[in-house]
């Protein structure tokens, strides 16, 4: 259950503010279909993540236990000041093309998250937990958590949100796992 309940505080905050957070806005914004929106990024999120929790689950495997607090305790820590610059997005027309709005999701939002800082929280935390349904499910639902909103918002709410308080405590929390990490809180190692 922990794995589950950091995976989705995690991932929740981390994603306030992120482009894939904006990318669901101007989504949302331009298509006005919820329904499709919502599912392409349920669709991508799994397979992103599923993919970085496997990669998390096989460094953890083929990694020392001591080498691999460190290396995740770092990367925790890098996430955290990561957490704190802003993300932005190029303000280019999204074009629907003859895919429909759920497979421009699935795709845009796949390779959105390639690389971002919850795709490397994913690897991390599957590492770090090594049980790969309740990280899944955790950083799925943190991602619906922080972007479903944003599809039934669109515009509107977006210039008024605390994204800068929002990813200052998304860098303490990040912070706060990277030390507990370092300092083997809760880890067995």
């Amino acid at each position: 259950m922990e794995a589950f309940l950091v995976s989705v505080i995690a991932v929740t905050i981390g994603e306030i503010g992120d482009k894939t957070q904006l990318l669901a806005l101007l989504l949302a914004a331009r298509f006005r279909r919820p329904v499709p929106i919502i599912a392409g990024i349920f669709v991508a999120t799994i397979a992103n993540h599923a993919l970085a929790a496997l990669l998390g689950q096989l460094v953890a495997a083929h990694i020392p236990t001591a080498m691999l607090r460190w290396m995740l305790g770092l990367s925790f820590l890098a996430i955290a000041a990561w957490a704190l610059k802003p993300d932005e997005m190029e303000d280019e027309a999204v074009e629907q093309g003859h895919y429909g709005v759920f497979v421009l999701t699935c795709i845009t939002f796949f390779l959105a998250e390639i690389g971002d800082k919850t795709q490397l929280a994913t690897v991390a935390l599957a590492a770090r937990y090594q049980d790969l349904i309740p990280v899944l499910a955790g950083t799925t639902m943190g991602m619906l958590l922080a972007d479903v909103p944003a599809v039934f918002l669109g515009r509107v709410a977006s210039p008024k949100f605390p994204f800068k308080l929002v990813r200052v405590i998304a860098a303490g929390i990040f912070a706060v796992l990277g030390v507990a990490v370092l300092a083997g809180v809760s880890l067995g190692m």
